[in-house]
């Protein structure tokens, strides 16, 4: 028998995410710039890479390996920016999820991603013990800050501090990040997108360098000079985008912010940090102007950014004749990890979501997935490089998603002749409040708990500022009564905060059609009457 030879794999061309957004602590130029500041401290880039790497090397201390998920229930601030570089680093799979999630949705989501490991922010201790209490595959909980969390017998609970050590004890630092490529998965994100139940979407290491070559670098046209704040935290793919990757990427600052943000406080902000790019929501846009918030709180800022649902042009013209500051609209998903539709600075049109980011191609079709004529609404597709793998076992809602090279948004839309695209609206029933998706379903089911509901409907009914917010249709069981405020409460104390109905009208019916589906449009059309103008 003549013998084999055997050639070694070829490994493939590596990049990890973590390296490129710390090439600035390399530099001599630019090491000990301000990588971070804000209300958690200033940390330099140097300063950022070393307690990245530390972090790192805390976690493969604690049996942390390749492409296992880590949670962070986290603040905005160094650590939580270290913890998902860290992560990253190690070629581990950062998981940031939301802090106004309650014990209950916090515990299915760790169940759902299989994570070991939780890392969690001091002032999320209450919902992070509740959650543990119903999440068996934690083994481990990393606390950042001083609150004593208790944990079920057999999960070991350390500080930051000790993981912070630990990794430093072992040299400070990994010598080489994870030997990760493009393909390798680098980041979940969850999302209720258009079916209400949350699931990861799946990002890889291309796609973060894909949002800060197109979107960061042509639209926002960042530079090293730049300070960047965004009202949406790193838990959300339009916060991590703005306050992580693009200024990371080019050796700018990152101001991050721990707290939830009112007028008052970013005005605050503003003031004491002078952003030079200010990233926010509609809702939030009408919230300053309503607070009337100084003029000269954005003397610093060069350009404003609005994501998450579609700003109306009012709002536009109004913000931007009260502040001198031009605000770029666009649309983006978790799916694509940022924004892929935008207009540019500049070339704004007030009303409208703009034009194609370059790197990304779109299309508004019909209900055969055939193209339609400009001036004809349609569902819009888009197609990138940042467009995540896919959702972590959802094979069923992956395929209706993800079609091929195209992502289905779950958006109508119509496009004009020169290449302008306006919103109108969810082709489903998904709603958002604050930039945030909020399924009707879920927020019907918490009403239908309540002992004193028999049918519930929510829906999305625009505000004076012309921003959609949930509204609750409840019909009372016979014999039973329940005041607004009370079910309003009651959601509350179920849901995540932003999901509550902002009003609940007590109707004797709701419209169904002959064989008893609700008919949701014209529950809206109720809701609208009943509130009035």
């Amino acid at each position: 028998m003549t013998a084999e030879t055997v050639t070694a794999p070829v490994p493939p061309d590596t990049f990890n995410a973590s390296a490129y957004l710390l090439r600035a602590a390399h530099r001599p130029d630019a090491a000990h710039r301000l990588a971070l500041t804000g209300p958690g401290g200033d940390l330099g880039y140097a300063g950022l890479d070393d307690l990245t790497g530390q972090v790192a090397a805390g976690l493969e201390r604690r049996g942390v390996r390749a492409e296992e998920r880590v949670v962070l229930f986290m603040a905005d601030g160094p650590p939580m920016a270290a913890a998902i570089l860290g992560a990253m680093r190690l070629g581990a799979v950062p998981v940031p999820v939301s802090t106004m999630l309650t014990g209950a949705e916090l515990a299915a989501l760790l169940d759902d991603a299989r994570a070991r490991v939780l890392l969690v922010g001091d002032r999320f201790a209450v919902p992070a013990e509740a959650a543990l209490a119903h999440a068996p595959g934690v083994r481990q909980v990393v606390v950042e800050g001083d609150a004593a969390l208790r944990a079920p017998e057999g999960v070991r609970v350390d500080s930051f501090e000790d993981l912070v050590a630990e990794g430093r004890a072992q040299g400070g630092e990994l010598l080489d990040p994870y030997r990760t490529s493009d393909d390798s998965s680098a980041l979940w994100l969850y999302t209720s997108g258009t079916t209400g139940r949350p699931k990861g979407a799946m990002h890889r290491h291309a796609n973060i360098r894909h949002v800060v070559e197109t979107y960061g670098r042509q639209f926002l046209g960042i530079t090293p000079e730049d300070r960047c704040y965004s009202v949406a935290k790193l838990f959300f793919a339009y916060g991590i985008g703005n306050s992580l990757f693009f200024p990371l990427a080019v050796g700018a600052t990152a101001i991050l912010d721990p707290d939830r943000p009112t007028p008052a406080s970013v005005a605050q902000r503003l003031a004491e940090y002078r952003p030079t790019l200010f990233f926010a929501v509609p809702t939030f846009y009408a919230a300053i102007l309503n607070a009337d918030v100084p003029a000269e709180a954005f003397a610093s800022v060069r350009l404003a950014v609005s994501a998450g649902e579609p700003l109306p042009a009012e709002l536009c013209r109004r913000f931007t004749g009260k502040y001198g500051v031009e605000i770029i609209d666009g649309i983006g998903s978790t799916e694509c990890l940022h924004i892929f539709l935008s207009n540019r600075p500049g070339r704004v049109r007030p009303g409208t979501t703009g034009t194609a980011v370059p790197g990304y191609e779109l299309r508004v079709v019909d209900d055969h997935g055939a193209d339609v004529e400009p001036g004809t609404p349609g569902s819009l597709l888009v197609k990138g490089e940042s467009i995540a793998t896919g959702y972590w076992c959802r094979t069923d809602t992956t395929r209706q998603v993800f079609q091929g090279e195209w992502l289905r948004t779950g958006d109508t839309y119509v496009v004009d002749g020169d290449g302008y695209y306006t919103c109108l609206g969810r082709t489903g029933d998904m709603l958002k409040a604050g930039g945030i998706w909020v399924s009707p379903a879920e927020v019907e089911g918490r009403l239908l708990e309540h002992p004193a509901v028999s049918m519930a409907a929510v829906v999305g009914l625009p505000d004076a500022d012309g921003l959609d917010k949930p509204i609750a249709c409840v019909v009372l069981k016979e014999g039973t009564s329940a005041e607004p405020e009370e079910l309003i409460g009651f959601c509350r104390a179920g849901l995540a905060s932003f999901k509550r109905p902002r009003e609940v009208l007590i109707v004797d019916k709701l419209p169904t059609t002959p064989t008893g589906k609700l008919r949701r449009f014209a529950v809206r059309e109720l809701a609208a009457t009943l509130l009035g103008p």
